[in-house]
């Protein structure tokens, strides 16, 4: 057999990986304890990918997201954006996916989800309020126009009863569906994000830190709006009705269920009391954090720390300013401070040790493990090279292929997982045909987090599932065009806008330095 058919013998040091990538996928151990058995190099190599840069922005991020969760304000901000928008169907759609995929951007998934369907919940019970029939008047004796009009009566139950259960059916996968979506647009809105910017500083050292805040949000914040829109239509279609007048209330006057499930959103609203000192200080410093991570360096010219931090090196980064926020949020008080009275910060420590979820910190450490192993022991690059044949193929067929590859194995594994097996062999297989690495990578961990067809591929498809309303069934035949429409977007932004934020018309410099010889 020849040479290159098979690994060389340095690659059999990664069968050590394969038990914990099959436990990783198969989830019959914690993800995190999965990750913490890595045998190839060094431990102290190891305790290092556990404290990257990518780790210590998630960790701010998600700093600043307990606080936002601990002071109620993304249940504000939700509430508030639904009384605007209105109760009916279409609208009221809209206004979920909207204002879910926006507290998405900061705050995990998963919390996002369970907050949204309590009051997709309230909603609906007041939407779909029993209303006492009024019998009509007969004259005795008249037995036929009785049937007959028990007989519409009965017809008019069911279809109102079908038209509940697929509004129902409809409101509780919209929430899902643009939490998953609302993820992609932020770097630390999900797991895969961070998986790739990691994956960058770890593979391409010179990238030049072509990902970045700014870079990432002016890409895939027009791709989360596009795929949402798309997705609004599709379930709309599905699960509401074409119905202009009924859907969209025109000129339509509100219904007087219409008018209580808007009441049951102002009484939710009103026991959240007026906004406070605290909640008016987290929005701001999140104000903060974004307007920092967008000036640090904005590519179009040089940003505040181009020349007073990184002059010669790059001492400032993303997570320098998560973490800089982070930490005033323990220093900033909740209350207006008075002389001689102190008063509690914004956040306590055992606010953040509750609330945090450190399992997803050590499962991005240990995926950078993982990945550091597959490139100590050359698999990623053999497994590169094996892909050599694609070169063949157009490119952007490369990319829609691996999309449909990537949006079909997360169905059945974590996102983070999916990115960290897929992403290492992808960079060496652009390396191996001369293609941009960031021309397939974005578009798989984009697709990474598009998990929308099965109720264990994602924790918020476990949450809407788990109220009761939908089938296995549901969700794989929404889930199924969920994934051609969010593909679909992915290749029209990666051939179109991303050619030019990214510069993907060449294969770059750093990733040919740090190709193997």
């Amino acid at each position: 057999m020849a040479a290159e058919e098979s690994p060389p013998a340095g690659h059999y040091r990664e069968v050590e990986s394969f038990p914990h990538r099959r436990l990783w996928q198969q989830r019959s151990r914690p993800l995190l304890v999965t990750t913490e058995n890595e045998h190839i190099f060094v431990v102290v190599q190891v305790c290092m990918q556990y404290l990257k840069d990518t780790n210590m922005l998630f960790v701010g991020g998600l700093m600043v997201a307990v606080a936002v969760e601990h002071w109620n304000l993304h249940k504000r901000i939700a509430l508030r954006v639904l009384l605007v928008v209105g109760v009916r169907p279409a609208l009221l759609m809209l206004g979920f996916m909207g204002v879910t995929a926006f507290l998405s951007m900061w705050i995990s998934n998963t919390a996002t989800t369970a907050m949204m369907v309590p009051i997709v919940q309230a909603v609906l019970e007041q939407l779909h309020g029993d209303v006492d029939p009024k019998p009509s008047k007969t004259q005795e004796g008249s037995d036929d126009p009785h049937r007959e009009h028990q007989e519409k009566t009965t017809a008019f139950n069911h279809l109102e009863t079908e038209d509940r259960r697929k509004l129902n059916k409809g409101l509780l996968l919209c929430v899902c569906y643009s939490a998953s979506i609302g993820g992609i647009a932020t770097l630390t809105g999900t797991g895969p994000n961070l998986v790739l910017m990691g994956q960058m500083s770890q593979l391409f050292p010179r990238n030049g830190d072509v990902i970045n805040f700014a870079s990432w949000f002016a890409f895939a914040f027009p791709t989360m709006m596009l795929t949402l829109l798309l997705a609004w239509f599709w379930l709309q279609f599905l699960y509401v009705g074409c119905n202009l007048r009924r859907t969209w209330g025109c000129r339509a006057p509100q219904t007087e269920k219409e008018r209580a499930a808007l009441g049951a959103i102002q009484d939710e609203h009103l026991r959240l009391g007026p906004v406070t000192y605290g909640e008016v200080s987290v929005l701001a410093l999140l104000v903060l954090m974004v307007l920092l991570w967008f000036t640090r360096d904005p590519r179009f010219m040089d940003g505040w720390s181009t020349h007073l931090f990184n002059a010669k090196a790059e001492f400032v980064t993303d997570a320098t300013v998560a973490l800089f926020v982070a930490v005033l949020l323990f220093v900033l008080p909740s209350k207006p401070p008075h002389y001689l009275c102190p008063t509690p910060a914004l956040l306590t420590w055992q606010v953040t040790q509750k609330k945090m979820p450190w399992s997803i910190v050590l499962l991005l450490g240990g995926g950078f493990a993982l990945a550091k192993g597959s490139e100590e022991s050359g698999l990623s690059r053999w497994l590169g090279a094996q892909m050599t044949p694609l070169h063949s193929i157009p490119p952007w067929a490369i990319a829609v292929v691996l999309c449909l590859l990537v949006a079909t194995f997360t169905e059945c594994a974590s996102n983070v997982a999916t990115a960290t097996l897929f992403l290492p062999i992808l960079a060496s297989m652009s390396q191996s045909i001369g293609l941009n690495p960031l021309y397939v990578m974005i578009p798989c961990t984009l697709s990474a987090s598009f998990a929308f067809m099965l109720p264990v591929a994602t924790p918020p498809n476990a949450i809407v599932f788990s109220y009761g309303f939908l089938k296995v069934s549901d969700m794989a035949r929404t889930g199924v065009v969920m994934n051609v429409i969010g593909v679909g977007c992915i290749t029209l932004a990666i051939n179109s806008w991303g050619h030019v934020i990214f510069g993907l018309d060449s294969f770059p410099a750093w990733a040919n330095a740090t190709s193997p010889v």
